[in-house]
């Protein structure tokens, strides 16, 4: 082997360099290589970009799955929730009327006392007090009974059944009896 050959414009051609063909120089067989190697990498670049559709499309998916699963399943923790609510309703009646005649003592009272706050800790909260201004939305007219002093807007006098929001929700309304201006 020779150290170095020199080309036309004064450059070495060393060993291990192989020269860029020019389009003349390519036989007719290497230029069909040439195309179907062209050919194949323009499919492939085709696949991959088909392929990554088709995985960005399940990815969406996914998430869009993981949203409605969380959605649902919050949905039914709070059916749920709300399920116990309404069966624990006629005790927290009872507790509160117990409340009014003072008959809760000693044990009693701690039971009573810790209910509550099991129901509050789930988000139910106790409404309808005498005075407040009467709201359709919360309350359940069931008489109109005059208070002793006048009032200017429709106003509750009297609170037959505390009435019990679930959160912001109404689970039940309050009855009350109104005064009416």
């Amino acid at each position: 082997m020779t150290d170095s050959q020199f080309v036309p414009d004064g450059e070495a051609v060393g060993e291990g360099v192989e020269e860029t063909p020019s389009p003349e120089a390519v036989e007719p067989s290497e230029g069909l290589e040439l195309l179907e190697a062209i050919d194949k990498v323009a499919e492939l670049e085709s696949l991959v970009a088909e392929r990554t559709l088709d995985l960005q499309r399940v990815a969406a998916e996914y998430v869009n799955y993981k949203k409605r699963v969380d959605r649902d399943r919050d949905l039914a923790r709070q059916s749920g929730i709300e399920a116990v609510v309404n069966d624990l309703m006629p005790v927290l009646d009872h507790i509160e009327l117990a409340k009014q005649h003072e008959s809760l003592e000693g044990g009693f009272r701690l039971i009573a006392e810790e209910l509550q706050k099991v129901a509050a800790k789930h988000g139910l909260t106790a409404f309808g007090a005498v005075g407040e201004a009467f709201d359709p939305n919360l309350h359940e007219a069931l008489m109109a009974v005059p208070m002793e002093e006048p009032v200017e807007v429709v106003t509750v006098s009297q609170v037959m059944q505390q009435g019990y929001l679930l959160g912001s929700r109404v689970v039940r309304p309050a009855r009350v009896a109104v005064a009416n201006p």
